[in-house]
């Protein structure tokens, strides 16, 4: 006999309206399969060392295969690598005419968009160093980044991005030239050092027909040895620093992931975290290309999920913030759904995580659950994949920053396998992983092929491998202290389980220390903390005090709505953080959390941060991390007003 609520989950699916199958995937039907359908480590010819050197190889093995697609009023637009491979000749061949020499840097400021891409690729096969800048940087920022880095040529996306230029033209001495990709509101710009992307190309392909040996040229330039990229770290502890990136290391790296993960055919993926940061430059753009997938570039930031749900990708990777809103889009629509719509969800979701249990403790799943399973995928769980845009997905990816384990364990219970992945710039991208199948939520993996990874005598991650970077630039002494006999101090405290898994408990600088002498690592309650729909982040404060407290950041998207169904007033931000109501209910979220720790780890005071922070503002790195030094400073009155009491007591 059935149990009842397995009738009445047959009868009862979610009524979310499945979307229309992808376009992308509708197009791929009538495009050539590719020459590499797997991710099987392949061997590469001799000489295959560069990365312009494998991006020739992929042009010439994959020829008409889409490399790449992107909209153009509203329509996807596919470029096989052999169209790519003549825009990036061209390109590299305008890049000399404009004097750049074998190992000059190339900067770009722009978002995540194939002018990137051809633009990184084309001043690699020049012979440059390419370093990115984010989008949301500053033009002081920019200032300092080209500066410190000599960029001599300069690439930006638009009119606001040249207008951070301009501001600072007068302190940047060796950038020469400008290039814009979009030159819309430009047209009557006449700067000696500003022409658009469509005349470099124009110029490139001249000079390619007149020098048709100029490519191979500037092909031999390079080597495995020599300097290929340049990625500044986020800048949580001061300056950002320039990590210097070799060929050998980049070509390591993916290496590494094309024997680690998966064999299993996947194709599409979506393109969107910055190119400027080492996940998506590695992961998204030279792993790609050695594998085979087809790069989506979304339109914009703000269309993500939207683009998502139309590329239906097979493998996804995103840093926490993403899964997070993934997550959240889910349970805030759950809150407007009809009563059975609720209750099959939640039925649905407990059939899950009893799968998603057995899975994690190794047990088999049992008969009788493996078909209320299926019942509860068919019927519910894959609509809400579909919803999310993950219908597809076979492999995921969470990395740049901790994940709660909970919310591992929520997408294990939809069919998703998010398997955290933990790297840092310095090691070019990843050093260790969690292996399909053998997913430990909370750990950040064993490490990865070609990867040694131990602990000191202090409980510091200490990495060693082909993929560890050069160093960074113009910073002996910092490379000094971070590279110590091949080893690299990463600066992360974790542990090893019996079975070889490292965990994560925080990083060195950030272990609180409080005044009755208990040492507190703040990540693992403020990764809790970030699982619920109503906080963004949070910065756990405490060092040398005598309990924990914590500022917090809500999401204002949630936290609107919430207050909208409970006729809450108020009329902007600043005065939804100041509401009694939204207090309390971040309240209730902190006393959730604070149920799983022991009281020295429980926080007893809070604040909500009342501006809406962006990657604009100090406070936040480009990868919309908080700056922990920099928000204890900036909030020090608003810290020092949750210990004035003297009644309050040590923990």
């Amino acid at each position: 006999m059935e149990k009842e609520e397995d009738v009445a989950l047959k009868k009862s699916a979610i009524t979310t309206a499945s979307p229309t199958e992808s376009p992308i995937r509708m197009a791929t039907q009538t495009l050539s399969q590719p020459a590499h359908s797997s991710q099987s480590v392949q061997s590469l010819p001799d000489g295959v060392d560069t990365i312009p050197r494998l991006f020739q190889y992929a042009v010439a093995t994959r020829g008409s295969d889409v490399m790449l697609r992107q909209k153009e009023l509203g329509i996807w637009r596919a470029y096989s690598y052999a169209e790519v491979g003549e825009i990036v000749a061209d390109l590299a061949c305008g890049l000399v005419g404009l004097g750049l020499q074998p190992g000059d840097v190339v900067s770009v400021l722009s978002n995540t968009s194939r002018e990137w891409l051809w633009t990184d690729l084309a001043g690699l096969t020049a012979g440059g160093v390419v370093s990115g800048v984010y989008p949301t940087d500053s033009a002081t920022q920019l200032q300092y980044l080209c500066t410190d880095s000599r960029t001599t040529i300069l690439f930006v996306e638009n009119e606001e991005q040249l207008d951070k230029f301009l501001d600072v033209e007068d302190q940047l001495p060796f950038v020469r030239q400008v290039i814009v990709f979009d030159m819309e509101g430009l047209a009557r710009l006449a700067h000696p050092h500003v022409m658009s992307l469509t005349v470099l190309l124009s110029a490139g392909h001249a000079r390619r027909a007149a020098e048709p040996g100029l490519v191979a040229q500037r092909l031999a330039s390079r080597g495995p040895a020599d300097l290929a990229v340049l990625v500044y770290t986020s800048g949580t502890t001061g300056r950002p620093k320039g990590a210097m990136i070799s060929h050998a290391n980049v070509m390591a790296a993916a290496r590494t992931l094309e024997a680690f993960l998966p064999t299993t055919r996947l194709r599409e993926r979506a393109a969107f975290l910055p190119l400027c940061h080492v996940s998506e430059r590695i992961f998204g753009e030279y792993y790609a290309l050695l594998v085979g997938q087809t790069m989506n570039f979304v339109e914009d930031p703000e269309t993500i999920f939207d683009n998502i749900r139309e590329i239906q990708p097979d493998v996804f990777m995103a840093v926490p913030r993403i899964w997070e809103k993934l997550y959240s889009s889910v349970t805030t629509s759950m809150r407007e759904a009809t009563s059975l719509e609720q209750w099959a969800y939640h039925r649905a979701l407990a059939v899950g995580k009893q799968v998603a249990l057995c899975r994690e403790q190794r047990t088999p799943v049992p008969a009788g659950l493996q078909c209320r399973y299926w019942i509860a995928r068919k019927l519910v769980l894959d609509n809400l994949r579909k919803m999310m845009g993950l219908g597809c997905v076979e492999v995921a990816i969470t990395g740049a920053a901790p994940i709660s384990a909970d919310l591992i364990r929520w997408f294990l219970a939809l069919g998703i396998e998010l398997d955290e992945l933990w790297g840092m710039t310095e090691v070019t991208g990843a050093a260790t992983c969690n292996p399909q199948g053998r997913s430990k939520p909370g750990s950040i993996g064993i490490p990865l092929p070609g990867s040694e990874v131990k602990l000191s005598a202090e409980g510091e991650l200490m990495v060693r491998g082909a993929q560890v970077f050069m160093g960074y630039l113009n910073l002996p002494e910092k490379t000094a202290e971070v590279l110590q006999d091949g080893w690299l101090k990463t600066g992360d405290v974790g542990r090893v389980d019996d079975d070889g898994y490292f965990y994560i408990t925080d990083r060195m600088k950030d272990i609180i220390i409080t005044a009755g002498g208990k040492n507190v690592t703040p990540s693992e309650w403020e990764n809790q903390v970030k699982f619920s729909p109503y906080v963004t982040d949070a910065v756990v404060i405490g060092d040398r005090r005598a309990y924990l407290s914590c500022l917090v950041m809500i999401d204002q998207e949630n936290v609107e709505q919430w207050a909208q169904e409970r006729s809450v007033a108020f009329s902007d931000y600043r005065s939804l953080t100041r509401s009694r109501e939204v207090t309390a209910l971040i309240a209730e979220e902190i006393e959730k959390v604070n149920k799983h720790f022991a009281r020295v780890e429980q926080i007893k005071q809070f604040r909500l941060i009342e501006t809406r922070l962006s990657a604009e503002d100090e406070e936040l790195t480009p990868t919309m991390k908080l700056k922990r030094t920099l928000v204890n400073k900036k909030y020090a009155s608003l810290i020092d007003s949750m210990y004035a009491s003297t009644a309050d007591r040590a923990a």
